[in-house]
């Protein structure tokens, strides 16, 4: 896969402070050298997300929200937005480090339908009365922007850090990741 501009979320996490994060003093961190190995490298890689009108009632209120989904294979947690992202929240990235979508929409669509379905009933089980849920996609394709941290001697793990909210992330992200380093 050759270099390409992509259109990515800003990223609130710089290579210093990615760097600093995956080669801290913290207990987590300590686990992961550990276990692993020492860190040897980061880098940055770009998600795509597909971003979806949701529509559901809660009682009498009705609600709208916009979700963002990775396009990759569903499992990565769900972005929320107040609005469709402006101009303004992205950059454009020439890059080789990004994932390319493999995700069928409308598989991403029962996956979203599931997810957002657990988020409404963490909210309040008994209110869900005649949820009627609608999911459209918005025309807007969008990258988020994860760094990863490769730990070990022989063969890499990879830890993952969000870009964007600013958190390290769990196995599942570990695993999309290192899938796709492996291919």
């Amino acid at each position: 896969m050759g270099p390409t501009y992509i259109q990515t979320l800003k990223p609130n996490v710089t290579q210093q402070e990615a760097l600093r994060t995956f080669s801290g003093a913290g207990l987590s961190t300590l686990y992961w050298r550990m276990r692993s190995g020492p860190l040897r490298r980061i880098a940055d890689v770009y998600v795509p997300y597909w971003l979806y009108r949701v529509q559901y009632n809660m009682g009498r209120t009705a609600h709208k929200t916009l979700f963002a989904i990775d396009a990759v294979n569903g499992s990565l947690d769900l972005f929320t937005f107040p609005h469709i992202p402006d101009a303004k929240d992205f950059i454009s990235v020439h890059t080789r480090n990004y994932v390319a979508p493999s995700l069928q929409p409308s598989d991403a669509e029962a996956l979203l339908r599931q997810k957002v379905l657990r988020v409404i009933f963490q909210q309040g089980f008994f209110k869900v009365r005649d949820l009627n849920l609608e999911i459209a996609r918005e025309p807007l394709d969008l990258h988020v922007p994860y760094w990863l941290g490769f730990y070990g001697h022989v063969a890499a793990r990879c830890r993952v850090l969000n870009a964007v909210r600013r958190r390290m992330e769990g196995a599942k992200a570990s695993a999309l990741f290192e899938s796709w380093l492996a291919a």
